[in-house]
C-alpha cells in the first residue's frame, strides 16, 4: 500500500500549517529524510523530510493553503505501486495508472502520462477544458497551465464583431471620438445604440464623479505567520481583561553604566552591548522579584513559573516573530547580549528553530528606534504581562527638591498586565524595582541578580 506522507505536529496547541512550496513535483522521486516541504507556522518556517523512500504522488494541498497537521498531505508509492493503490475515498490526480519501474520523467516522455493538481483538475472541469488537452510542466498540469490555455484559447476564438452595435451607434462613436467598446449597450443583447454613445460622450466630458466606496488595491493574503499571530492576538484582546501603567525613566545612569561595560567588552575583543541586552538583564531581575508577572493562568490556579524566559518581539517581512532568551536571568549580560544578536540575525533570514521561539514567560516590545515615544502593547498568550518600551528622548526634568532642571535621557516604559493574575498594586510594584534597577543599577548588585 502506498506510503501516506502525514503532515507532522510541530507545537502542542498546533492544528494547521501554511504549505509555502512543494521542493519536489508529484511523479518525482523522493529519498527518506529529504526536504520535500516548505511550511509555516505562527512561529518559524520549517523544512518537512520525507517519511519514506519512493515517488511523490497525488498532492493534496498546494502553495499558499493551509494544510492540517497530523492528516495525509500526500502519498509516496514503492516499486511495483501504482496509483490506483491509493485509497479511493483520497483525492487522486487525474492520471493514467503507472506502475513505478521508472524515473516519472521518462513515463511522462515513453506513455504519455498528465498528472494535473487538484485544483487545476477542478478549473479545468469549471471551463470545459480537456486535462488531455493541456500540456503541462514536466508532465504535471497546474492552476497557471489551465489559466494560460483557457486565455490562448480566448485570443484564437474572437467575435467577428467585438461589440454589437448599430450602424448609426458606429458613426456617432467615430464622430464624437468615443471607444465604442468600452460602452454597455442598452438594446438588444447589450447591443450599443445611438442614444448609449450620445450618453457616453456626455459622460466622458462630464466631471469624474466620487467614488462611495473606495478602489481595491493590491489583496496581500492573510496566511501563515500574520493570520496566526493575528488570531492569537484577537483572542488574547478580546478574552483577557488587560491593565495598562506607564512610567518616565531617567536613563542617565543605565547610559553611562552600560558605556562603561562596552569598554570593557572593547577590550575582549566582544561586541558591544546594545540597550535592549541591558534592558533584558534588569527585567529579569525585576521578575525575580515580582513572580506573578512571571506566570500563566491555569484551569483553577496561577502557575508561577520557574524559569525567566524572556521574548523581544522582532518585526520580520511578514509579521511579527518573539525569539526567547531562556533562563535570562542566569545568564550575565554578554551571554544576552551575544544570544539576542544571534537570534535577530536568525530571524531576518527566517532560520529560526521552533526551541528558540518557545517558552516564552514574559515579552518585552520595543519601538523606541521608531521615534515611538510610548504605546501599549497586547499581551502573547498565555503570559500574563508584556513591556512596550518607547525611544530615548533628552528631556528637561525636575532632579532635586530645590526644583533644578535639568536635561535628561528619559524613556516611557508602559506595562500591560493580565488583571485576573495581576493586581494593579502588584504591578506598579514591579514598575518600581525596574526603575530602580535602572536608574541604580548599584541596587541589583546589593540586592543580588
Amino acid at each position: 500500500m502506498p506510503t501516506p506522507f502525514i503532515m507532522p505536529k510541530m507545537d502542542m496547541d498546533q492544528e494547521v500549517v501554511t504549505i509555502m512550496s512543494w521542493l519536489k513535483k508529484e511523479g518525482d522521486r523522493i529519498e527518506k529524510g529529504e526536504p520535500v516541504i516548505e511550511v509555516e507556522t505562527d512561529k518559524i518556517a520549517s523544512e518537512i523530510e520525507a517519511p519514506e523512500s519512493g515517488i511523490l504522488a497525488n498532492i493534496l494541498y498546494h502553495e499558499n493553503e493551509e494544510a492540517p497537521v497530523t492528516k495525509v498531505v500526500a502519498y509516496i508509492l514503492k516499486e511495483g505501486e501504482t496509483l490506483e493503490d491509493i485509497p479511493a475515498e483520497k483525492e487522486k490526480p487525474v492520471a493514467t495508472a503507472v506502475v513505478v519501474e521508472e524515473n516519472a520523467d521518462e513515463l511522462v516522455e515513453k506513455k504519455g502520462i498528465t498528472f494535473a493538481t487538484p485544483l487545476a483538475e477542478k478549473m479545468a472541469a469549471d471551463l470545459n477544458i480537456e486535462i488531455s488537452e493541456i500540456p503541462g510542466s514536466s508532465g504535471k498540469v497546474t492552476r497557471k497551465d489551465i489559466e494560460a490555455y483557457a486565455t490562448q484559447i480566448k485570443d484564437q476564438v474572437k467575435p467577428r464583431v467585438e461589440t454589437p452595435a448599430t450602424p448609426a451607434a458606429r458613426r456617432l462613436a467615430e464622430e464624437s471620438g468615443v471607444t465604442i467598446d468600452n460602452i454597455i449597450g442598452t438594446g438588444p443583447n447589450q447591443r450599443v445604440q445611438a442614444v448609449d454613445v450620445i450618453s457616453a460622450s456626455a459622460q466622458a466630458v462630464a466631471p469624474r464623479p466620487i467614488r462611495v466606496q473606495p478602489e481595491a488595491g493590491t489583496q496581500v493574503p492573510l496566511i501563515g505567520k500574520r493570520k496566526r499571530t493575528a488570531e492569537r492576538l484577537t483572542s488574547s484582546y478580546q478574552e483577557t481583561p488587560h491593565i495598562y501603567l506607564s512610567v518616565d525613566v531617567d536613563m542617565t545612569r543605565a547610559e553611562s553604566t552600560r558605556k562603561r561595560i562596552n569598554v570593557i567588552a572593547d577590550n575582549n575583543g566582544d561586541s558591544p552591548v546594545s540597550m535592549t541586552s541591558y534592558l533584558i538583564k534588569v527585567v529579569a531581575w525585576a521578575l525575580k522579584r515580582h513572580p506573578y508577572l512571571n506566570s500563566k493562568l491555569g484551569d483553577n490556579n496561577i502557575v508561577l513559573l520557574k524559569d525567566i524566559n524572556i521574548g523581544v518581539a522582532t518585526a520580520v517581512d511578514d509579521g511579527l516573530i518573539v525569539p526567547v532568551i531562556h533562563e535570562a536571568n542566569l545568564l550575565s549580560i554578554q551571554d544576552i547580549n551575544e544570544r539576542l544578536r544571534y537570534l535577530s540575525k536568525q530571524a531576518r533570514e527566517g532560520s529560526l528553530e521552533a526551541g528558540e521561539v518557545s517558552g516564552g514567560t514574559f515579552t518585552i516590545s520595543n519601538l523606541g528606534m521608531y521615534g515611538i515615544h510610548s504605546f501599549t502593547a497586547i499581551i502573547n498568550p498565555p503570559q500574563s504581562a508584556i513591556l512596550a518600551v518607547g525611544g530615548l528622548v533628552r528631556k528637561p526634568i525636575v532632579v532635586d527638591e530645590q526644583d533644578t532642571i535639568e536635561v535628561r535621557p528619559m524613556i516611557t516604559l508602559t506595562l500591560g498586565a493580565d488583571h485576573r493574575i495581576v493586581d494593579g498594586a502588584v504591578a506598579a510594584m514591579f514598575l518600581s524595582d525596574l526603575v530602580m534597577g535602572l536608574e541604580s543599577p548599584e541596587i541589583m548588585l546589593y540586592q543580588g541578580f
